[in-house]
């Protein structure tokens, strides 16, 4: 999918970003090559729940987050800083704010940054008719 984007664009490429569908996610997740970042208010994790994995930083901290030196953002968030290289993936309830944090990462220098448009509502949904089924 990617090779035909690049070969229609000009210089509005950076402009293009990939959301995550719900199983590339569950994919990225078990080969353990992202850092899934949710970035929803920690009373909304504690009341709904999370998408396992993730590592919650609200949107209005994510900006300075990105910033922060390693070992300030392994002392708060309890994780490896991810560099500009890593992949990251934004998700929140229903994709509005993910959408607001992957702008500011990717103005931030984090280009292999996506996010998840689905969000926890889409992702609740399939785990627990999964969960249902199986």
């Amino acid at each position: 999918g990617l090779k035909s984007i690049k070969g229609s664009c000009y210089n509005f490429c950076t402009a293009i970003f990939k959301d995550v569908t719900y199983k590339e996610l569950k994919n990225l997740l078990n080969s353990k090559k992202i850092m899934l970042i949710d970035v929803r208010e920690p009373w909304e994790i504690v009341e709904y729940g999370k998408i396992p994995g993730s590592v919650n930083i609200p949107l209005g901290e994510v900006g300075k987050a990105l910033q922060m030196n390693p070992k300030d953002f392994k002392e708060k968030y309890n994780e490896v800083k991810p560099s500009k290289s890593d992949s990251l993936v934004f998700s929140c309830l229903a994709g509005v704010r993910s959408k607001k944090a992957l702008d500011t990462a990717v103005s931030l220098g984090f280009n292999s940054a996506q996010h998840y448009a689905g969000g926890w509502k889409e992702w609740a949904t399939y785990e627990f008719s999964e969960k249902k089924h199986g």
